[in-house]
């Protein structure tokens, strides 16, 4: 039985389509390239990695003052278009939780450990985050924007850890 080629295009938008909601068809990594905000030198790419119900991420940054301490966020919005960052608007808190530490079971999804420069200003920080997806559900993270701050995060300050202003900004593409 020979197929008319036509009839194979024709059809395969359909195809394509249906294949977009195969289960294993997920997206399984995201990135995200930190552009400087507020005057800053800061610079860096964020990789996320789908493994199972979790979300490990990868940064790697620089221009960060030597040995300095920052906060480190994902935030509601995944816009960066504003020169302070403010545009990606507040944490990532689809849960409607308190601002705390990742360590404390109710916080903001988006609180992350605070990220440490090294004596140079770079940083290589790994997190993972338990309950999140890449593709779907109210923890997904793509279309958000991942935030880095002047000051380290206090985790006590409501409603977001008294970190300072925001000195990078990228979406999660």
């Amino acid at each position: 039985m020979q197929i008319c080629p036509r009839l194979l295009l024709s059809l395969a938008p359909f195809l394509l389509a249906s294949c977009s909601q195969i289960p294993f068809m997920q997206q399984t990594s995201a990135h995200a390239t930190l552009e400087a905000k507020s005057d800053s030198q800061v610079a860096g790419d964020v990789d996320l990695i789908q493994q199972g119900t979790k979300v490990m991420l990868i940064a790697r940054v620089s221009g960060l003052a030597p040995n300095s301490i920052h906060g480190f966020h994902i935030h509601e919005k995944g816009d960066c278009s504003a020169a302070d960052g403010t545009s990606a608007g507040g944490h990532f808190n689809p849960d409607a939780n308190q601002h705390a530490s990742q360590a404390t079971p109710n916080h903001h999804f988006g609180d992350l450990p605070n990220l440490t420069a090294d004596n140079t200003g770079n940083v290589i920080y790994r997190a993972t985050l338990e309950d999140a997806s890449l593709s779907e559900g109210a923890h997904a993270l793509i279309g958000h924007a991942i935030i880095i701050h002047r000051d380290a995060d206090d985790y006590v300050s409501q409603p977001a850890g008294n970190a300072g202003p925001r000195i990078a900004c990228g979406v999660i593409k």
